[in-house]
């Protein structure tokens, strides 16, 4: 108890023992270590900016502007960033895309009938939905021949439209 009292009659302020802990070294420490992790953060959001800008932005002036952003508002820059940034990776555009090209190519290859639109191979005569005629016959051969064909290219048969044969047959 004696302690106490001689220590607050040797000093006039109360506050020196807290005064003293803010000169000391210990306290030149924490406030080191503060701007230190306050510098790395800072530079982290600059670079997880960087990061992310690179794999969502093709150009490279917008990329810049945004680690720009990032060094200079900090966390705030990279908040700024995470609400304007494209919602997509450009790998994943680019996927998609190229999905959808073999989408439309297998579209293309596939064959369909004129008039139902069924699906139908390419070598049908007849398609099975609506039973019109897809293609004819080589007289030669007996391969299917497309209907706008002059020739076989199987044989070299000339071919000869059932409907022109049909009227001849009748007519003549």
């Amino acid at each position: 108890m004696s302690y106490w009292i001689g220590a607050a009659a040797s000093s006039s302020n109360p506050f020196d023992s807290v005064t003293s802990f803010f000169k000391s070294s210990t306290w030149r420490f924490v406030e080191y270590m503060f701007v230190f992790v306050l510098v790395v953060i800072w530079l982290s959001c600059a670079y997880w900016v960087y990061k992310d800008a690179r794999r969502r932005i093709e150009d490279k002036v917008v990329i810049a502007v945004a680690v720009a952003t990032g060094l200079l508002f900090g966390p705030a820059g990279a908040l700024i960033y995470s609400i304007v940034r494209p919602p997509e990776y450009l790998d994943d555009i680019r996927e998609r895309e190229l999905e959808m090209r073999t989408m439309e190519q297998r579209l293309a290859e596939e064959q369909r009938c004129g008039f139902c639109r069924a699906p139908v191979r390419d070598d049908f005569l007849v398609c099975p939905n609506c039973m019109r005629r897809l293609r004819s016959v080589c007289t030669k051969c007996g391969r299917p021949v497309e209907p706008t064909w002059k020739i076989c290219p199987y044989c070299e048969a000339q071919v000869v439209d059932e409907s022109t044969m049909l009227y001849n047959n009748v007519y003549r």
